[in-house]
């Protein structure tokens, strides 16, 4: 069956969901040891997460980029995620699917969650046909994610070490092994109504973000 180019695939149990980061040592160490982000982690930025395994390879070049050496695991509430896409916007201006570039930028600024959709990669960071998710967290949605959300962090840096070492060796199919098991995200009725890009249709309705949930998920 073929791949949808817009569907959110991840690691995931009946309540939690896992994405990636990737920090600094001194970032990264503190939160994997203690299972929460340290004081120094800034609640005032923004902060992508990425439910793809392999996007984050990409972006981290494996966990060898400078500022990106420590790739974390950070397991989170099915409910906090599910809150930051309801309230999110896409990161860019589409012609069609937004009422205006007006009404996308005053969503922009008001959302405290953004998405894009970035093409997934497979083993050797190819791009595919197929779009995977990035989520940026800012203001209520980072400090939410940071003191609310997470259930725990995981240094898997080695395992993106020795992933690589396997497909540099050419056993891709040793490395197909070790990747998390990202299966398709069981999304409720319109979750992703208002971020998965549709062909322009008669009269596109503005997406609205939706109200926010009690502070507690």
């Amino acid at each position: 069956m073929e791949e949808p180019k817009y569907r959110i695939r991840a690691l995931r149990t009946e309540r939690t969901v896992t994405v990636y980061q990737a920090y600094r040592p001194a970032i990264g160490l503190p939160a994997a040891r203690d299972g929460r982000f340290p004081e120094a982690w800034k609640r005032d930025r923004m902060t992508w997460i990425k439910p793809s395994f392999l996007w984050m390879m990409y972006r981290s070049g494996w966990g060898a980029k400078e500022g990106q050496e420590t790739v974390l695991a950070v397991e989170i509430t099915r409910e906090g995620f599910e809150w930051a896409l309801r309230n999110a916007c896409l990161s860019h201006y589409e012609r069609g699917f937004h009422a205006d570039q007006k009404s996308w930028k005053r969503q922009l600024r008001e959302a405290p969650a953004r998405v894009q959709w970035d093409p997934e990669r497979d083993l050797h960071l190819r791009p595919l046909p197929y779009r995977s998710l990035q989520l940026g967290l800012s203001g209520e949605a980072a400090r939410r994610y940071a003191d609310e959300w997470t259930v725990s962090v995981t240094d898997v840096t080695a395992l993106a070490h020795e992933v690589h070492a396997l497909v540099r060796a050419g056993d891709t199919e040793a490395a197909g092994r070790l990747l998390p098991r990202e299966e398709p995200y069981p999304e409720p009725e319109g979750l992703l109504d208002h971020l998965r890009i549709q062909a322009p249709g008669p009269g596109p309705a503005t997406p609205k973000l939706k109200s926010p949930v009690p502070s507690n998920p």
